[in-house]
């Protein structure tokens, strides 16, 4: 992970905080904005989309990610999430397993007045699944 400054977060959460504009969230209206930043500087956004059928909702922050992939990119550096929340938003826990899969990269947890914490994909799943052994045919 290269170390980013603070000008460089604060472009990248106002980038989530336009993002998250894009949600669409009827049911709860519970924006979520994310921006995910490639290893070759490449940035992809997402936003939360609810659907009636709440278990088919998908959140931001793996909009995010899958989009990236959909144009070929699978190594990360810095993934951005922000909602209006008192306190810096964290991702759930289907949005930590996907983000394990692409490697342990930085994260910033923001809120859309710009308090953010900085943590990495390890700190936010401690031991978690691994596909590697799957790769492997060991699974």
């Amino acid at each position: 992970m290269s170390r980013m400054k603070n000008h460089e977060i604060e472009k990248l959460i106002e980038r989530a905080v336009e993002a998250m504009k894009n949600a669409y969230a009827p049911y709860s209206n519970f924006r979520v904005g994310a921006v995910v930043v490639a290893k070759d500087g490449s940035i992809f956004t997402g936003v939360n989309v609810e659907n009636a059928s709440y278990g088919l909702t998908i959140c931001a922050e793996r909009a995010a990610i899958f989009k990236a992939v959909s144009e070929g990119v699978r190594e990360f550096d810095t993934l951005v999430v922000v909602a209006d929340t008192d306190s810096p938003v964290s991702p759930c826990g289907a949005c930590r397993q996907v983000m394990a899969e692409f490697g342990n990269f930085r994260v910033i947890l923001a809120n859309i007045r710009g308090e953010y914490i900085e943590t990495s994909v390890s700190e936010l799943l401690p031991l978690g699944f691994s596909g590697d052994k799957l790769k492997q045919g060991k699974g």
